[in-house]
């Protein structure tokens, strides 16, 4: 958006926020409130009949708040009728929220003469019978002087026919009056054709006990010689006559009205002249235009958000000043794009730091992310940094073995854990709240907090680096949005809302974001992370897969019955549907179909979807061919690398692959599924082929390989020569590098002057 449109944009802002104060401040002083107002209209339609044998009163229903009908133009006829009162007989608000009866009330205000309303179904929706109790008052009452008797019904609640029998007969036997007339909300009888808007429930005879209830009234209707019964609820007029008692069916005063030669707006007048009473409908050549009908439905849903809704109110405003806010930084704070070319990182690259690392899981949980953080803490001690890993408490004596064997300079704090699973997949959901993670961060004094993970512990590294007044650097891992099936959500939401969502959010929060690729580099930038973001790809222990190891390469041959004529092929992954083994054992069925070669698959590694692996290796027949070896020692892992010929790998969700440069390290050329990441750390035929994930096209890149071991052999030499480069010591240079570059940045932008003294001291 261009900057004078934003501006403009900020000062329409202030603008609607002072209207809309001024608007509720109006509310407040200027629109009254309204108790018990049939009381009022009673005393004053009590005080027209007194003595009266002739006069007219008019019946409207299905007013259903139809402001811009019912008020501007039903209102005046009304007034200008000869009628001493006007009856609602139902369903004069469209629903019974406190804004419907607060607008109905000022609509009805523009009347110059007394009126009473019947409760309808419309009346008693959401919560509509107490804001009708509290501002009109009893559900079902009576208006009885002189010779004038008028009862008025609730149809809605079955929970009082009864009562209401009892209550209605008891009067109807008391009274004395010759005029008779009955207000009851849903009509007593089909009238035959209605308009498509109503349906057979508009009925009094809905279900069993509203059918007792009218064919009780009928009896007493007939009894005591009632001369007219009202109703609304459809959007017509109808008149007949059953048995004496007349039955009048009215919905013209608004609401759903058609406008055709069945449903069209009137209302009803009825002249009383002694013992003679007549009944008239007044057909009104009036409509709505859809427009105005479509603006009076949103005064009522501005009406109800700042007149009732108070809570509405505050979160409207407060999200209309936290805009004004974003804006007020999009228009008038000076920003700069472009890298701080002046920055002199010079100081933090002269001395060693502390550094806080925060994750989710750590060794010995075996993983790409604790294998990564493990190698990088090495490397930066390794270059006299200090390291201090705050990860969860397995409780394992293989944890306490490692924990034990640190480096000097490298500690690991554990955290207690609220979720333990097995000791065979040692997972440990760790107490994000611990007083351990923040008594270590203190006492540790860190420069600076490196979280792993964008969640969990990643959170609370955020929360106490910002604490501590020191930068905080997310290494951006994993692909999460390849986790849904993990998480008890509908899959499309977790990826494509939660996951990118929370990702930006915490990544724009952190002071800079470390990625392993490019690729991961750019999927952060299109989701929207505006922080600096530096590509460093993990580091390898290049060195300790070079070394030969006959007898180790023979161990591991015989341990798993390799024939000498076999070709290897090896992957290595946690066996997790995220990792895709399902397709690589469907292209590796394809595959054995194709070829003639003898061939071995060495998956190496562990997890949940081994069960179902293994149902899937039977099913395909690959049960000589496919070996799930399970977990071996990382000391073994370069004695697999020679005994192997081909390293495959299917899965989507690495963003860099580590275990793909070790196999390379290890002399293997690889064949994977092209995906984030994988484009990365492959050069396409030269250290190994990336395909689509298609069976044919995967299958056919391996087959390529496995029966040309002269080109097999040229890309194990460029294997080797790329993975050179991902070695651990170079790997921890540029982290540090980067470390220095954010904390310069940080001290000019953000620490205090106690922050930067506190550093140089140390």
């Amino acid at each position: 958006m261009h900057r004078l449109s934003r501006k403009r944009l900020f000062v329409l802002l202030i603008a609607i926020i002072a209207i809309i104060l001024g608007y509720r401040l109006y509310l407040v002083f200027f629109e009254t409130d309204f108790q018990s107002v049939h009381g009022g209209q009673l005393q004053a339609i009590e005080a027209q009949l007194k003595d009266q044998s002739a006069y007219q009163f008019a019946v409207v229903g299905n007013i259903n708040n139809s402001v811009g009908l019912f008020e501007r133009k039903m209102i005046p006829r009304l007034n200008a009728d000869v009628a001493a009162f006007v009856v609602s007989a139902g369903n004069a608000v469209s629903s019974g929220g406190e804004d419907k009866y607060r607008a109905l009330y000022r609509s009805l205000a523009h009347l110059n003469k007394p009126y009473l309303l019947t409760v309808g179904p419309h009346e008693t929706e959401a919560l509509g019978a107490v804001h009708f109790y509290r501002h009109f008052g009893p559900f079902f009452y009576t208006l009885s002087q002189g010779n004038q008797f008028f009862a008025f019904l609730d149809a809605t609640s079955e929970e009082t026919y009864d009562f209401q029998l009892q209550w209605l007969e008891k009067r109807l036997k008391k009274t004395e009056a010759a005029n008779r007339f009955v207000f009851v909300s849903r009509p007593i009888w089909d009238v035959g054709e209605e308009p498509p808007v109503d349906f057979d429930d508009q009925y009094l005879a809905r279900d069993p006990a509203s059918n007792a209830f009218r064919q009780r009234l009928i009896a007493l209707f007939e009894r005591y010689e009632v001369d007219a019964v009202f109703s609304s609820n459809l959007h017509l007029f109808d008149q007949r006559t059953h048995n004496g008692v007349r039955y009048v069916t009215t919905g013209g005063a608004g609401g759903l009205v058609i406008n055709d030669e069945t449903s069209y707006y009137h209302y009803v007048t009825v002249s009383v002249q002694g013992e003679q009473i007549h009944v008239r409908e007044q057909r009104l050549d009036i409509g709505q235009h859809p427009v105005m009908k479509h603006l009076e439905s949103l005064w009522f849903f501005v009406h109800s958000l700042f007149y009732v809704g108070h809570l509405n109110f505050l979160l409207i405003m407060a999200v209309l000043i936290m805009i004004a806010i974003k804006l007020y930084g999009a228009v008038f704070e000076g920003k700069n794009y472009y890298p701080n070319y002046d920055l002199d990182p010079s100081p933090f690259l002269d001395r060693s730091l502390r550094v806080s690392m925060v994750t989710n899981n750590y060794l010995p949980f075996v993983g790409g992310v604790p294998i990564s953080i493990a190698r990088l803490a090495r490397g930066l001690v390794h270059q006299s940094h200090q390291v201090e890993v705050l990860a969860p408490d397995y409780a394992t004596e293989a944890q306490a073995r490692q924990d034990k064997a640190l480096p000097e300079g490298l500690s690991v704090v554990r955290l207690p854990a609220w979720l333990k699973t097995s000791a065979e997949r040692p997972f440990r959901l760790a107490n994000p709240f611990s007083k351990r993670l923040k008594h270590a961060l203190k006492r540790f004094s860190p420069d600076l907090v490196h979280v792993h993970h964008p969640f969990w512990l990643g959170r609370m590294g955020l929360f106490w680096g910002r604490r501590l007044g020191v930068p905080v650097v997310l290494t951006y891992h994993t692909r999460l949005e390849h986790y849904a099936h993990f998480v008890p959500l509908p899959g499309p939401l977790f990826r494509n809302v939660i996951v990118h969502g929370a990702i930006r959010r915490f990544a724009n929060r952190c002071d800079a974001v470390i990625v392993p690729t490019a690729s991961a580099e750019e999927y952060l930038r299109l989701i929207g992370v505006r922080r600096p973001i530096y590509v460093h790809p993990t580091g390898i222990e290049y060195d300790a897969f070079q070394a030969e190891d006959s007898a180790g390469v023979e161990a591991l041959r015989q341990r798993w019955g390799l024939a000498a004529d076999e070709t290897v092929l090896v992957s290595v992954a946690r066996l997790s549907p995220e990792k895709n083994f399902e397709f690589m054992l469907q292209a590796l069925a394809a595959l054995k179909k194709r070829t003639q070669q003898r061939f071995r698959c060495l998956i190496v590694g562990d997890g949940p979807s081994r069960p179902t692996l293994e149902t899937q290796i039977d099913a395909l027949g690959l049960s000589q061919t496919v070996q799930l070896v399970g977990k071996i020692a990382p000391e073994e892992m370069p004695a697999l690398y020679q005994l192997g010929d081909l390293f495959v790998f299917a899965s989507r969700s690495e963003t860099q692959g580590m275990v793909i440069l070790e196999a390379m390290a290890g002399g293997l050329p690889v064949v994977a599924v092209r995906a984030s990441g994988i484009d990365d750390v492959i050069e396409q035929n030269q250290t190994g082929i990336k395909t689509p994930e298609n069976y044919q096209a995967w299958s056919k890149a391996v087959q390529s390989l496995l029966e040309n071991p002269k080109r097999r052999h040229a890309m194990r030499k460029a294997a080797q020569a790329f993975a050179r480069d991902f070695d651990i010591d170079p790997y921890a240079r540029r982290v540090h590098r980067t470390y220095a570059e954010v904390l310069a940045q940080y001290e000019l932008t953000h620490a205090s002057g106690a922050t930067r003294a506190r550093r140089k001291d140390s």
